[in-house]
């Protein structure tokens, strides 16, 4: 078996015979009540939901592959997994009857397709999105509680967006990643990474958009927190650079809390929910 992020072999896909159809799903979910995406032993996981959802309508054991692992508490807006089915669903109800099945857990099957045989939610991937959200205000937050990480201070957009520049493109990203990431190599691309500031009625928001092919674990996390020591002025641009340069994952500002983090979306060669 291949071990998972968490350290529990993954269990292998079944085998996928060819009268099997393979289907895309888009998913949303709220990750407070899970220990993450990747389906754990006596723990509520989103991949488990879905897998035991798709076992009531067609009993035995299911796998499905997802483009992210988010972590606990990380929200996906915009995942993508695939399943294969012994029966040939309609996608529609297909997708409605796992909307069903998986009441009252907040995840939503909002697009569900027939897809290629040949296409992996993970693999076929081009790129992934994240977004992240802090708001900032005094009052503790109500209608965006577990939804985004408060701060009590403004931040510096202009100060935040220089340091970030300095992140995009290919470096060596080991001060920016877990010690218990499991990647091959610390070398990524990130293709951007935008900060702008917005006004809502709750209060000020500071938004992170967030894009490369694939991500380290707690890259994205890790990069909010060190920015926003940047943008609270305990850190300078400079600073930012170094911790880059240092290669050592000390070097690294506080690693921000989950509850902000958005799987977005997830770019494929065709996009298999494209509508004709």
């Amino acid at each position: 078996h291949r071990v998972g992020s968490r350290g529990l072999p993954e269990a292998p896909a079944r085998a996928k015979a060819p009268f099997m159809p393979r289907y895309a799903l888009k998913i949303e979910y709220h990750g407070a009540p899970f220990n993450g995406w990747q389906r754990q032993v006596d723990q509520p996981t989103v991949q488990g939901a879905i897998e035991a959802a798709l076992a009531k309508l067609e009993p035995g054991a299911h796998t499905i592959a997802a483009a992210g692992r988010t972590d606990t508490g990380v929200h996906g807006l915009g995942q993508v997994a695939h399943c294969d089915m012994a029966r040939d669903w309609r996608p529609f109800r297909l997708g409605e009857a796992l909307n069903y099945h998986l009441k009252p857990q907040p995840i939503a099957i909002t697009d569900c397709v027939l897809a290629p045989d040949d296409f992996h939610a993970r693999f076929s991937a081009l790129e992934r999105r994240y977004h992240f959200r802090i708001l900032s205000r005094r009052a503790p937050a109500v209608h965006q509680a577990g939804l985004v990480w408060q701060i009590k201070h403004g931040l510096d957009v202009e100060a935040m967006q220089a340091a970030a520049d300095l992140l995009v493109g290919k470096h060596d990203f080991t001060t920016f990643r877990s010690t218990v990431c499991q990647a091959e190599s610390p070398v990524k691309t990130l293709d951007r990474l935008q900060v702008s500031q917005v006004e809502t009625m709750a209060g000020t928001e500071y938004h992170f958009d967030v894009r490369a092919r694939s991500f380290l674990h707690n890259q994205v996390r890790s990069f909010v927190g060190s920015l926003e020591r940047v943008g609270a002025g305990s850190w300078s641009v400079a600073d930012m650079g170094t911790a880059l340069a240092a290669k050592d994952r000390a070097a690294c500002g506080p690693v921000c809390p989950p509850q902000g983090l958005y799987l977005a979306h997830v770019s494929y060669p065709v996009d298999p929910f494209a509508k004709v």
